[in-house]
């Protein structure tokens, strides 16, 4: 027979705590119930908890004491804070203190029932694992930075709190914020990234927030938007800071509401997600500006987590490279390239600015143009400052090439056009050598693997 959970409830009031008791019992849930601290650390010594839920004003102390006394002595208990109605720096000093969640008076048994079940979906911590190719969703390394950065992401994916992860551009704040979801107890809910700068400001609202049918011209069929599509589980702000002031008072509003207004509704609708967000730039310094807001600066500032640079981490670069290099040719169905050992002492010497996505991009280019799947330092082409050339055409054929284009008039797609090009050509090579891949590639001038490279880029095959 299993066990069924149990919870610990702490509240002076014994209304709100009667209240509380019939609403967990009703979940199936053994309560245990205190009127102070005394009688909870009583408690809390004599038995291990599932959930404790707590007041923050207690005859003998603060919810807050409790808190860090819990996540000193029995840190795999969730805790979460009831706080008055309005009282959103206390919520915040709670979650800082380290509280799972928080709930505010009134109560509204719905939002409780929802803290309680993601509550309980948490599993006690896992000792430190080292990190293998293998593990989805795992940030990969073993340099004192990552280990950190790991045992940081497993500590807040057992909280609600928002997280703010900085970092340089390309240094992986995006696969941080998604561990933290795939760790916690929202796991089994939708993950929904969004880069707020690719956003129109005319559209910010509706892609947020949702629309009604007819609201507003070419609003031709409801529509949830971000917010509503992540419900359950946790959106995730990149680059934050490229919000417009006019859309950070409605996104403060939304989450401290924890509800959004879709454009067109008179009614507001409730969500459950929770947020992170992310930014390359310093936001301190845009709230000195005045081009970020304070107070929605402190709302997603909670915790902050900073994901190092790729060169404070260079003896994670053997682990990465040969994890993007078997990604690479599983995608393009090749047999996986090596590192000459030239190769890898370039690539730890290297500082990447771009940190790992341009030692992704590096490590895709040289795929391409490697022979004998082997990849050697000169494949690489790092910080000479020079233009790399482009996959499948050489120095020597690009210049009559671009001497024949003929560049149409007005707006292009630059990058749609160039490929058009490439496409045409590597046809134009097939037709030649009547589709022997060995023969056109010669003809090209690029090898055999950098042709199947194009070819399943462009959807060629």
């Amino acid at each position: 027979m299993t066990t069924p959970p149990s919870a610990l409830i702490i509240d002076d009031e014994p209304d709100i705590r009667d209240l509380l008791e019939i609403t967990l019992t009703r979940m199936g849930i053994e309560v245990t119930t205190a009127a102070d601290l005394s009688q909870a650390y009583a408690a809390l010594k004599h038995q291990t908890f599932d959930l404790c839920l707590t007041d923050m004003n207690l005859p003998d102390g603060n919810g807050i004491e409790l808190v860090q006394w819990i996540q000193e002595q029995a840190p795999a208990t969730p805790v979460a804070v009831i706080t008055a109605y309005g009282s959103m720096d206390t919520a915040i000093e709670s979650l800082k203190a380290g509280a799972f969640d928080f709930v505010s008076k009134p109560v509204e048994l719905p939002r409780l029932r929802e803290l309680v079940n993601s509550a309980l979906k948490l599993a006690s911590p896992h000792p430190e694992q080292p990190a293998t190719e293998g593990d989805p969703g795992l940030i990969l390394g073993n340099s004192a930075h990552i280990r950190k950065l790991r045992s940081q992401t497993r500590k807040l994916a057992r909280s609600q709190a928002p997280v703010f992860i900085s970092g340089e551009s390309g240094s992986g704040k995006e696969l941080v914020a998604r561990t933290i979801h795939l760790q916690g107890p929202r796991s089994d809910g939708p993950f929904i990234a969004v880069n707020c700068g690719a956003i129109p400001s005319e559209l910010m609202e509706s892609e947020f927030f949702g629309h009604k049918k007819g609201s507003f011209t070419g609003a031709v069929e409801n529509k949830d938007g971000l917010f509503r599509s992540a419900n359950g589980g946790t959106l995730f702000l990149d680059e934050v800071a490229d919000l417009p002031l006019a859309m950070q008072v409605k996104l403060l509003r939304a989450i401290q509401e924890k509800a959004v207004r879709p454009v067109g509704e008179t009614k507001e609708v409730p969500v459950d997600i929770r947020v992170l967000s992310a930014t390359h730039k310093n936001l301190a310094e845009l709230v000195q500006e005045g081009l970020f807001r304070q107070d929605l600066f402190y709302r997603i500032n909670v915790i902050e987590l900073a994901v190092p640079p790729l060169r404070e981490r260079s003896d994670d670069i053997p682990l990465l490279a040969n994890h993007i290099l078997n990604r690479i040719a599983r995608e393009y169905e090749c047999s996986a390239a090596r590192l000459t050992a030239a190769a890898l002492e370039r690539l730890q010497g290297y500082a990447f600015p771009g940190n790992v996505r341009e030692l992704e991009n590096a490590l895709e280019r040289a795929f391409t143009l490697c022979d004998d799947d082997t990849i050697d330092a000169g494949d690489l082409q790092l910080g000479n400052g020079k233009q790399p050339p482009v996959p499948g055409l050489t120095p020597g054929e690009r210049q009559p090439l671009a001497a024949d284009m003929t560049i149409p008039e007005g707006d292009i797609d630059l990058e749609g056009y160039l490929e058009t090009i490439e496409r045409q050509t590597i046809e134009k090579a097939l037709e030649a050598t009547r589709w022997n891949k060995t023969a056109a590639a010669k003809k090209l001038g690029i090898t055999f693997r950098a042709l199947r490279y194009r070819l399943k880029k462009l959807g060629m095959e």
